[in-house]
Parts: structure tokens; C-alpha cells; sequence
């Protein structure tokens, strides 16, 4: 694929730093959410020290909740290890402007041990990179394209906060799902968004209404998996920046309400040979049919998928998504352009490719893609065969596996997981189920508005 806009080179930056054209770099890595973690760096000691260089970060910042509280469980980092540093490596191939930021580039580093050139094999990049090198041990390349969508609220930030969340308003006042007039309405901002990712090297396809009030879904042009889990956390770091920008808000949650649909990340994966020249799912002569190759990888995410579903639903809210008739799925069951499958296989000829739709607009991308291409493998190196396509409404099928309902399930399924253990080693392999196990002792550690409605007075 051609470089995108906004990709720049180091003298390209070296002399925008000497013109005041940018005066900040954004240093950043990805933490067990999904987040961008870093420093903001002046230009000149960016390119005076950092460039070829390293920059010290806490390793508390891969032990911490999204509150950002250290929690317990940890072998990687604790109070008992000191919480020391981390060296953050800029990866120069992720170098890029951030137009609406003024006078600002980011980069996206890789974490090792400080000092030296160990990887931190728990980091979110390192984790996405190990499964990838997997791949290519196989002489394949794994292409990504997700499909985020998210609510747009007239609320800022802030006063959504202080309603607690509640009460806010909805961008539209009705479902807007392919709408051209409402969706105009929505444009003074969506298209700030769409123009800011081009500009900042995250090609956009295009924006569309929602099933909700006020949801959108902007879907980025589909890339190698790592270069798409670096868009896709710039786009939405980005997205909410822009949002807060125009005193409007907007949440990636799965679901931010029970009266409206949930967001997903649907994750179209396929599987190429020759560096990435030479797509596998071609079969020569039946342009939807699904080749050796391509029927094991999804084979595996038949199998796998379920034990997996927490790298695709890693919050106690990702699961109140998963309703029926809700467009979300609840069956791990894959259909030839079927949308009541947790799969769908989608695409024509060389763009034959595997959804799925498990994935809530939540998600670690470095995470999930790493657990789809995990699932993928597993299917390709036990050759696994997906079984026939499912027919009819998946939602109401009772002879195929169902996603778990609870993150307790979850955790319990990954827990177990031989292939989670397998694709990811022991150590990492612990540190993604503390995390997990963390979310779910936070959660009881909370009385929720549903609880006082319904015992405060009647109980």
C-alpha cells in the first residue's frame, strides 16, 4: 500500500522542529486498555535525544486499571518490585502529525527493559507482535480492518461527568442508521474526524448513521494488523479529542445504555502469503468460496472464539451488549453473509475475509487482534475445518456454542484456555487474567443505581 498522508520522515520532522512547524511530539504506547500512555516531548529534545533513543516510563502504567489505580496480582510490577521504569523505543514507522493538535507529531514506541533492548513481553504491542511473528513463521501476513462505532452526545465531557452520566443528550433524536439528513446534522464534527485521521495517516472508507441515537461508525481502510491497532488507538484518542474540541462528547463503551444498542469493533481478518502481495482466499473460478488456508483459519475461530472472548469483551459492561435481535451476537456460529453469526464471512475473491462481530467498540485492539489471530493459527495449525454455514437466525439456534454472558464465564473459559496458554506463554498468559480477575473484584466493590432502585426502600 502506498504511505499514507500525514506519515513523515525524520528529516522531514528534524526540519519542521527547526521552522516552529511543530514545537511537540506525542511519545506514546498502548496500556492493557487500549489507551495512549505517554509524555509530550518538546521538538528539539525529541530529535536531540529521543529519536534514536529511549524515553523512561513507569512500569506501573501495565499494573494499573482504567482509574489508573495499581492493582494487585501482578508479577510484572507491584509495590513489591518498586514500580520502576520501562524504556519506551519510538517505532519511526508510526511517525505522523496530529492536525488537529497544533504544531504536534506523534510516535508510537515499543516497551523494553530500561536500559536495555528486552522487550516487556506484557505490553499490548509486544503481545499483538509476538502473535504476528507467529504468522509469518507460517510465511503469512495477517491484514486487519475494525468497524468502531460510538455514541455522540451534545454534552461536553465535563458535564456529562457531572450528571453523572445521565440524562445526557443523544446527537439525534432518532435512529439514524444510513440516514443522509441527520447524519448532515452530525457533520460539522464527523467530518473533523474523518479529515483528521486522513491527515494523521489513518485512512478513513467512510462515516455512516448508526442503530442508535446519535451512533456512528466510521471504518478506517483495513491495513497489516500492528500498523492497524496503532490507528486503531490513534483514531480513538483522536476522536474524543476533536468531540472535546467542539464541546461534544462521545464513548466507545459496549453499552452505554440498556435502551439502545451496543457499540462493536467488528475485526475483518484475512491471511496473505509473499509479504502481504498474495491474498490466500482466492479459489480460482468461485469467487465466494473459501479456500483450504482460509476455511481453517476460521475453523479456529469457530473453536477458539468462545475461550477467548474475554480479549474481545474485557469489561463487566461488554457483556450487556450481547442481546438478542440487538445486531450484537450471542452465537458462536459463522454464516456466509449472515449478521445473527458471532462470524460472517464476508468479501469477494481476493478480499474474502473473516468478521467477527463478537469484538465491543471497547476493546484492547492490540489485544483483540492478537486473540483473533491466535484463534486463527490454532485453526491453521490443527487444521481445522469450520463445518457447513449456519442457516437462518442464529439468535434463536440451540444446537450451537453461545458466547459467555458474564465476565465471570469469561475469565473462567480463558482461565482454562490450553490455547491461550499456548499462543500467549504463562506470563502473559497471567498477567492478561489478573487484569481480568481485577475488573471483576472492582466491580463488586461497587453498589450500582440499579441496586439502590431496587432495595433501598422495598427490601
Amino acid at each position: 500500500m502506498a504511505e499514507a498522508p500525514g506519515i513523515i520522515t525524520t528529516a522531514a520532522l528534524h526540519q519542521m522542529v527547526v521552522d516552529d512547524a511543530v514545537d511537540t511530539v506525542l511519545v506514546c504506547f498502548p496500556d492493557l486498555q487500549g489507551r495512549l500512555m505517554g509524555k509530550r516531548v518538546t521538538g528539539r529534545y525529541f530529535c536531540d535525544h529521543v529519536l534514536e533513543g529511549t524515553i523512561e516510563v513507569c512500569d506501573y502504567l501495565l499494573a494499573v486499571d482504567v482509574d489508573m489505580t495499581p492493582q494487585p496480582g501482578y508479577t510484572f510490577a507491584s509495590w513489591d518490585t518498586g514500580y520502576g521504569d520501562m524504556s519506551a523505543v519510538p517505532d519511526l514507522a508510526t511517525l505522523r502529525l496530529v492536525p488537529w493538535i497544533p504544531a504536534t507529531a506523534l510516535v508510537i514506541c515499543d516497551l523494553v527493559a530500561e536500559g536495555g533492548t528486552e522487550p516487556v513481553e506484557v505490553s499490548p504491542r509486544q503481545i499483538l507482535r509476538r502473535q504476528l511473528a507467529r504468522a509469518a513463521a507460517h510465511g503469512l501476513t495477517v491484514n486487519i480492518g475494525a468497524e468502531l462505532e460510538f455514541f455522540l452526545f451534545r454534552d461536553t465531557f465535563e458535564e456529562a461527568r457531572a450528571a453523572g452520566y445521565k440524562g445526557l443528550r443523544p446527537h439525534s433524536d432518532w435512529i439514524e442508521d444510513y440516514h443522509i439528513l441527520q447524519t448532515t446534522r452530525d457533520e460539522y464534527l464527523i467530518r473533523q474526524i474523518r479529515n483528521g485521521m486522513d491527515a494523521a495517516g489513518v485512512p478513513v472508507e467512510f462515516s455512516k448513521g448508526e442503530a442508535g441515537h446519535g451512533q456512528h461508525e466510521i471504518n478506517l481502510v483495513y491495513a497489516e494488523a500492528l500498523e492497524m491497532a496503532d490507528r486503531h488507538a490513534i483514531y480513538k484518542n483522536g476522536a474524543k479529542e476533536i468531540a472535546a474540541a467542539n464541546d461534544r462528547s462521545l464513548t466507545f463503551m459496549a453499552k452505554w445504555s440498556m435502551d439502545d444498542v451496543g457499540s462493536s469493533c467488528h475485526i475483518h481478518s484475512s491471511v496473505w502469503a509473499d509479504g502481504g502481495a498474495t491474498s490466500l482466499a482466492e479459489v480460482e473460478g468461485d469467487a465466494r468460496a473459501l479456500s483450504p488456508t482460509v476455511r481453517s483459519w476460521l475453523g479456529g475461530l469457530v473453536a477458539a472464539s468462545r475461550e477467548l472472548t474475554w480479549l474481545f469483551a474485557p469489561t463487566v459492561n461488554s457483556y450487556k451488549r450481547f442481546q438478542p435481535d440487538s445486531w450484537a451476537p450471542t452465537a458462536i456460529a459463522w454464516g456466509d453473509d449472515n449478521r445473527t453469526c458471532g462470524l460472517r464471512v464476508v468479501g469477494h475473491g481476493a478480499h474474502r475475509r473473516v468478521e467477527s462481530r463478537i469484538p465491543g467498540a471497547d476493546v484492547n485492539p492490540y489485544l483483540a487482534y492478537a486473540g483473533v489471530i491466535a484463534a486463527g493459527l490454532h485453526g491453521i495449525e490443527n487444521e481445522l475445518d469450520p463445518g457447513p454455514a449456519f442457516e437462518g437466525n442464529a439468535y434463536e439456534a440451540t444446537d450451537v456454542p453461545r458466547i459467555p454472558s458474564t465476565l465471570v464465564e469469561a475469565i473462567d473459559l480463558f482461565d482454562a484456555s490450553a490455547i491461550a496458554r499456548a499462543a500467549f506463554g504463562d506470563d502473559v498468559h497471567h498477567h492478561l487474567l489478573n487484569t481480568a480477575r481485577q475488573e471483576w473484584l472492582a466491580s463488586n466493590r461497587t453498589v450500582t443505581d440499579w441496586e439502590l432502585v431496587r432495595g433501598f426502600e422495598r427490601l
